[in-house]
């Protein structure tokens, strides 16, 4: 049993006991890494391994709080990226347009679990190489799209059923590159998790648990920003630390410019302004940096059809103008927000559901490259749209 010299599993690693079958089951504690297997469980310093994930001009090293693995640069050595392509500094002008037909970009080979297909992808997020990240929620795994290759996309997390082992994903809503680890932050089934993008990575690391985690952005002081739909919450998080600070709700549920009601995806401007789309409110808030009640950028006008409206909203970000873009699942579409405006504009389809190359069926993500071409996770048609844009400044 655990009690008994930690149940086999050494003192890196945490014993539990199945109370069905008695099984024990060792997992690495936060900070350590397994390199034996699944049943010889090795758990080694995360730092030892690969550098723990931190790159060549990166030091690793552990919080000294959670012993989870922090990097920071070394002397000598800057930064030239920013700390993930969730900062977007796309400047789009206000009669900009996009190509009605979009261009699958990932995935479109039917609902599976093949390299060349997704199972309702969910969170979307595109690197400045226009590499395509993709939460595939039902197939349990993060799969990577790199540009100009549409016909197969690479596992790069998760892919071994549904579980909360650290080699596996359930049902993952959202994950970000952090440049300076060349890491992936993924929101997880209750828990918010980092794998190394590194080639031989087999498994992730718990960043935070205990979460009902939906969303996920980071600033370019690479704060962590995170929505809690159980706390109906966005909590800012430094690296390692697993308690975070409130930048948005967490006045209970409802429709109070204080309140947000199941937060899903978010986004986080230069000014550390926080974006929320709060699904049940059927409206995007904008909660600017140490604000107590959010503004309202885009519906808020209840569930329908009309520009004035946004049913049950996901995926969203907003250029360097202050316009919002956000994606509207019941209505199929997507649509802008300028600075004030009472309505937004079409810009993606819209038109009846359905598979053709200008429709959507229940789209979820949304990202933009450094171009300005919007990219669309058209969630039941299991694919990833391109919409090219063909007006801008």
């Amino acid at each position: 049993s655990c009690g008994k010299n930690n149940g086999g599993c050494g003192k890196n690693a945490l014993c539990s006991e199945n109370r069905k079958t008695s099984a024990i089951k060792c997992t690495c504690k936060t900070g350590y890494t397994n390199t034996g297997s699944a049943v010889h469980v090795v758990c080694k310093d995360s730092c030892t391994i690969k550098n723990g994930g931190c790159g060549p001009r990166a030091a690793c090293s552990h919080h000294a709080k959670t012993n989870a693995v922090q990097c920071t640069k070394k002397a000598g050595h800057t930064n030239t990226g920013s700390a993930s392509g969730d900062i977007r500094t796309v400047t789009i002008c206000a009669n900009a347009t996009w190509s009605k037909n979009g261009v699958t970009v990932a995935g479109g080979h039917g609902e599976g679990g093949a390299t060349n297909q997704l199972f309702y992808p969910w969170g979307l997020f595109v690197d400045d190489d226009q590499t395509v990240v993709v939460a595939d929620s039902q197939n349990n795994r993060i799969v990577q799209w790199k540009k100009g290759n549409t016909t197969n996309g690479q596992v790069v997390a998760g892919g071994n059923g549904a579980g909360n082992r650290l080699n596996q994903l359930n049902q993952p809503t959202y994950a970000l590159i952090d440049n300076e680890t060349d890491s992936l932050i993924i929101c997880d089934d209750k828990r918010v998790v980092r794998w190394s993008r590194r080639s031989g990575t087999t498994q992730g690391e718990i960043l935070i648990d205990n979460i009902s985690c939906y969303g996920l952005a980071m600033d370019e002081q690479r704060y962590l920003y995170v929505s809690d739909t159980r706390k109906d919450e966005v909590r800012r998080y430094k690296l390692g630390d697993n308690v975070g600070t409130l930048v948005a709700g967490g006045n209970g549920a409802g429709v109070g410019l204080k309140q947000l009601n199941y937060p899903t995806f978010l986004f986080v401007d230069r000014e550390q302004n926080v974006y929320v789309s709060e699904w049940r409110n059927q409206r995007v808030t904008k909660w600017k940096k140490d604000a107590k009640e959010g503004i309202v950028v885009a519906g808020g006008h209840g569930s329908g059809s009309a520009l004035t409206q946004v049913s049950y909203p996901f995926g969203l970000f907003a250029d360097t103008l202050g316009t919002v873009y956000v994606v509207d699942e019941v209505n199929h579409r997507v649509t802008r927000w300028t600075q004030g405006a009472t309505q937004g504009t079409l810009i993606v389809g819209g038109s009846a559901y359905g598979a053709g190359a200008h429709q959507l069926t229940s789209p979820i993500g949304l990202s933009v490259d450094r171009h300005g071409n919007l990219y669309v996770a058209d969630c039941r048609n299991d694919r990833i749209q391109r919409f090219s844009i063909e007006k801008n400044c």
